[in-house]
């Protein structure tokens, strides 16, 4: 099984269940081992996330803050894969900022994907890319000029006991990024920079 991201080879790298690219660095899930639609929408469903709850917008702070801190509420944004509980797009809006949901599962306004926007939030989502490849495309299209594609998700390094590791044993984890996979993701797709602070991501667009 090819990468999904860049296409190129893998070679095993936790027993069956998952290969790490030998070109992009990215952690894949056999797609053997994927779960059913119905499967994953019930996972997800699962989730007992509350807008309201202070430690969930806490953990989401990261990005909100970086919006806030780095957009004005006049420029528009999405959040993409806004899930059942969108606590990122809550925050915004008490705070002036137009902001809207999109999410395959909970929110599928595909005419969203259609139009533009100042940035692009992605909390705890990009690890569920069956098609990272399509997926960041996308994004990239839908950002305008100068604009930001800002993430969160936990990078793995070579320090982490993958066979110990929480994070992949989320049966919803299908892709698992490196440093080295933003690297690729920022050069390939056209983002003129990057930066990583622990969990949070942000890739920006040059202007045209």
């Amino acid at each position: 099984m090819n990468c999904p991201l860049c296409k190129q080879p893998g070679k095993p790298f936790y027993a069956d269940e998952f290969l790490m690219c030998n070109n992009c660095s990215a952690i894949y899930k056999n797609k053997k081992n994927y779960l059913s639609t119905d499967a994953e929408i019930n996972r997800y469903k699962q989730h007992n996330n509350d807008i309201n709850d202070i430690r969930y917008q806490k953990f989401v702070s990261p990005i909100t803050d970086y919006v806030l801190n780095n957009f004005t509420p006049d420029q528009s944004g999405l959040d993409f894969g806004s899930g059942t509980a969108p606590v990122i797009s809550k925050i915004l809006q008490d705070n002036g900022y137009n902001v809207h949901q999109f999410d395959p599962f909970f929110s599928n306004k595909t005419e969203l994907l259609k139009g533009t926007y100042n940035y692009i939030v992605s909390c705890e989502v990009i690890e569920h890319f069956h098609n990272p490849d399509v997926e960041f495309k996308l994004l990239h299209k839908m950002l305008k000029s100068d604009g930001a594609l800002i993430c969160m998700t936990h990078l793995y390094n070579k320090n982490i006991d993958f066979k110990n590791w929480y994070y992949k044993n989320d049966p919803t984890h299908v892709f698992i990024y490196c440093q080295e996979t933003i690297e690729y993701i920022s050069d390939y797709y056209g983002f003129i920079n990057f930066t990583i602070d622990n969990r949070l991501i942000v890739l920006k667009k040059g202007k045209y």
